[in-house]
């Protein structure tokens, strides 16, 4: 399933590239969302990017974790109530990319001119999912150091608090802090059980 939502967002992506009119269609406006109810526009913003780079970081960052996300909630179907794993990871996909827009959705639900697209907050939901099955795994922070995830994590929510605090660049890291909180406490909401496997994990 990761795969078929990677070559999608990219299909979408190439396509809005050359297509205006498609791009201003599908990008999240806070204030067209909050104002004039297009309330689609919080999810389809996740299947555009601003350009190659923004689309191949997010999709190699997908594709990397989320095969390993949807084998946890296969094992997670033998484990709690939840059955139709995949159906509950495309589920979980999409709740992120709506959780993930809520605090942009009301920071600048007034402002006509603010407008964000990638699916970055559902990727650090995947991203954080992972980390919350196997947080001995290492991960690259700022693409450079490794790190095991368990270090990972808090270093990445500091790092992008503080950066959706300080606002001075054009990325949407509030999508990325809110995404990664809701990737991490989703299994919880599953079954809070699963805090056991996590902390048997970590120690």
């Amino acid at each position: 399933m990761t795969l078929i939502i990677v070559i999608i967002t990219s299909v979408i992506s190439i396509s809005a590239f050359s297509n205006r009119a498609l791009f201003d269609r599908l990008q999240f406006n806070p204030y067209q969302t909050y104002h004039r109810r297009e309330c689609y526009r919080i999810i389809t913003h996740g299947f555009l990017h601003a350009n190659w780079t923004h689309l191949i970081i997010n999709m190699l960052v997908l594709f990397s974790f989320g095969g390993t996300v949807e084998a946890a909630f296969r094992l997670m179907s033998y484990q709690t109530w939840l059955k139709y794993p995949i159906l509950w990871y495309v589920i979980f996909y999409f709740l992120s990319l709506i959780i993930s827009s809520l605090t942009t959705l009301r920071k600048h639900k007034d402002n006509v001119w603010y407008n964000s697209v990638g699916a970055s907050g559902a990727v650090s939901a995947v991203l954080f999912c992972c980390i919350f099955f196997d947080p001995h795994m290492t991960l690259l922070f700022m693409g450079v150091v490794p790190v095991k995830a368990f270090i990972f994590g808090p270093l990445y929510l500091l790092y992008t608090a503080y950066s959706a605090r300080k606002a001075s660049d054009n990325i949407n890291h509030d999508a990325h802090l809110l995404g990664a909180v809701f990737g991490f406490c989703f299994p919880l909401m599953i079954d809070f059980r699963l805090i056991q496997w996590f902390l048997e994990k970590l120690f």
